[in-house]
């Protein structure tokens, strides 16, 4: 049987408020404070979360929702955002979606139920239901996915803009036809990311169907390999590839060794680290994606949030090629 406030009262031979109040941090003589001390480390008393939440008015944890935990760039988020969080006095809890909406709503649902102090959310989809967080009067920030009309802080990298500058890479190099995979439209990132392969592919190949060239997948390694293989089957297939994220790259990277055609054969771009850094050093172009600073910069707009800034909605852009995140700071 747990151990309750009112077996430690009469252990210390004080009321049940007593402890309460010892417990809480209110003023109580420090002879009584030494009883209720004593008598709780003796009986091995922890205070549940949920009281200790009603007692001071809000949590100490943050819910950070990610879509895939084994993707490198979401743990250097996940980083980002916990040395921020402990630095402030919270703790984070991680929850893993899968790209699935379901399991997000799921998480979302108990993250509401708990009264997390906030929640840091990188969208499986692109209309999350925030409602019952909002209810609560729980904080939101969005990071790395824009989620449009919801009402809430953003805090992304410019995903055109790295497309882009990733994809002039491989012109740079002297690719003449660089193909895209990106991820699926529902994706809030996917759109953006082609969009600035796009606005390149169609500068160095104006006679050229863009749409020929694009493929979109899911953002993992299967749905990369499954793009490569369709591209180069095609019957002007394209020199050189540019994936949108990093899953996709491996993916891909690793259709072009099963074929026998890895860079500089055909050339290759990604967004973000790749699994072998050997590659990442010699052949493979790679755009910076900064995922450890994108996740301090959310879990600073959601401090913020969460000591009581009311300012509208903001959105954070930051470029690909930005500083390193700084070290945590205290709060």
């Amino acid at each position: 049987m747990a151990v309750t406030i009112y077996d430690v009262a009469a252990l210390a031979g004080v009321s049940p408020a007593t402890v309460s109040r010892v417990l809480n941090g209110s003023p109580v003589s420090p002879e009584k404070t030494r009883k209720v001390r004593e008598a709780a480390q003796a009986l091995r008393f922890t205070p549940s979360r949920t009281a200790r939440t009603l007692r001071k008015g809000g949590s100490d944890v943050i819910a950070l929702v990610i879509p895939d935990v084994e993707n490198v760039f979401f743990t250097a988020l996940a980083r980002g955002v916990e040395d921020r969080a402990i630095a402030a006095g919270y703790s984070v809890v991680l929850c893993n979606t899968d790209e699935r909406p379901d399991k997000e709503a799921r998480y979302l649902d108990i993250a509401a139920a708990q009264q997390v102090a906030g929640v840091v959310l990188a969208a499986a989809g692109p209309g999350p239901d925030l409602d019952a967080l909002r209810a609560r009067g729980i904080a939101v920030v969005a990071v790395d996915r824009p989620l449009p009309d919801l009402g809430v802080d953003v805090v992304r990298l410019d995903d055109a803009d790295a497309s882009g500058r990733a994809t002039e890479c491989l012109y740079g190099r002297g690719y003449t036809r660089v193909a895209c995979v990106t991820g699926f439209a529902g994706s809030p990132t996917a759109g953006l990311r082609a969009q600035g392969w796009r606005a390149v592919f169609e500068s160095w190949c104006p006679g050229l169907d863009p749409d020929v060239y694009l493929r979109e997948t899911d953002y993992r390694s299967a749905g990369g390999r499954r793009a490569a293989e369709e591209l180069l089957a095609l019957p002007e297939p394209p020199d050189a590839i540019f994936a949108a994220n990093n899953m996709t790259g491996a993916g891909v990277l690793s259709h072009l060794a099963a074929v026998g055609r890895t860079p500089p054969w055909t050339g290759l771009a990604v967004l973000g680290d790749l699994p072998w850094p050997e590659w990442e050093a010699r052949q493979v172009a790679v755009q910076p994606w900064p995922g450890r600073l994108l996740g301090v910069t959310a879990a600073e707009a959601l401090l913020g949030r969460i000591r009581g800034d009311d300012a509208p909605p903001r959105s954070v852009i930051l470029r690909s090629d930005s500083p390193a995140a700084p070290s945590p700071v205290g709060s």
